[in-house]
């Protein structure tokens, strides 16, 4: 039977046979075509990151936590470093929480209660005499008055950490402040807060002038001034140098066999600051070993291996060649901390 139409139909192809209907499915595929190659070409440039293997053999060997009163230490990623001689446990930051990039940068964060129990379970950390807060940035600050309540540890660092304190719920005689200058005396340990500077980045920096209550804006958690923070143990002396920024003339006069030294972001500077910097910190202290430090992308969890910041962030194998670089004109060891490992800073130092 023949079909009849009636005056203005098209029939069963409808708009999508007349040009019009073509031109707009065109479109239509060239659109999701270019959203997929933009979709490859975002995750190509976030997984495209330095490969750590290729330092597999600097890394310290494993000491095991029974050192007979020895000084430990457990790198777990970005500033945050475990030092335990068996009897007295100290935290840098204690950041654990790690939250995924697109929250951090379109949300708010807060303390991950689980992520932070799983770390401590795995790190071994039942007590703890003091959380040390090396600037107040919440990839450093964020998770350690939650870490200091639940370990019995005296929270110290700057107002600004006092501020993320007071906005957990932490009591005031859990924290103390410091300037700049102070030495605490922690079982065996002597450690003094020397006043420096954060990496020349000029993002969340100033003062958090209030108690700051989560979730927050990454961007709330303010610098609130940093800190180079030398351990004395036992005759030996390690230094963590949290972020790559200095106080000109700081640390002079200061001595630490060891340097944790952070590297982050340091491969956008330029060979006049990275020399300063390295003349500054390391040579400052006349380290006889650095170990890098704060280069791991801290959007990924804990539980999973440490990689390198994508390239589209930072360039690790720069920073690694200018370290490298340095260190053999100076005679300097460089080695690197496996998350996890319990090790002994000054494997190999006489």
């Amino acid at each position: 039977m023949r079909e009849t139409r009636r005056p203005g139909e098209t029939g069963k192809a409808g708009a999508s046979a007349t040009p019009g209907g073509r031109a707009l499915r065109v479109a239509l595929g060239i659109s999701v075509a270019l959203l997929a190659l933009v979709a490859a070409g975002v995750a190509w440039v976030l997984h495209d990151r330095p490969d750590l293997d290729r330092h597999a053999e600097r890394m310290l060997a494993a000491a095991g936590a029974d050192g007979g009163g020895a000084l430990r230490m457990t790198f777990l990623g970005v500033s945050t470093v475990l030092l335990d001689d068996g009897e007295t446990a100290i935290l840098t930051d204690g950041f654990f929480s790690r939250p995924g990039l697109l929250r951090t940068l379109v949300s708010r964060i807060e303390p991950d209660p689980e992520a932070i129990g799983r770390a401590l379970l795995r790190a071994g950390i039942e007590r703890l005499a003091a959380v040390v807060v090396v600037h107040s940035h919440y990839d450093h600050a964020m998770d350690a008055p939650e870490v200091a309540e639940r370990t019995g540890a005296l929270l110290v660092g700057s107002e600004s950490t006092a501020n993320i304190g007071r906005g957990l719920g932490l009591a005031e005689q859990r924290m103390r402040i410091v300037r700049g200058g102070e030495t605490l005396a922690l079982g065996r340990f002597r450690v003094t807060l020397v006043r420096s500077r954060h990496f020349p980045h000029g993002m969340a920096m100033g003062e958090i002038e209030a108690p700051l209550r989560p979730p927050a804006r990454a961007t709330d958690y303010l610098e609130g001034g940093s800190f180079s923070v030398l351990f004395e143990h036992g005759g030996r002396s390690l230094l963590v140098q949290g972020s790559a920024g200095f106080h000109e003339g700081a640390l002079f006069g200061r001595r630490a066999e060891v340097v944790l030294l952070g590297v982050g972001l340091l491969s956008t500077e330029d060979d006049a600051y990275r020399d300063a910097y390295w003349r500054e910190v390391v040579g400052a202290v006349g380290a006889r070993r650095v170990i890098p430090i704060h280069w791991d992308d801290f959007s990924r969890p804990l539980d999973e291996p440490l990689r390198p910041l994508p390239r589209l962030f930072d360039d690790f194998d720069a920073s690694m060649r200018f370290v490298l670089e340095r260190a053999a004109a100076e005679g300097v060891d460089v080695r690197l901390a496996g998350a996890w490992d319990v090790v002994d800073p000054f494997d190999g130092l006489r």
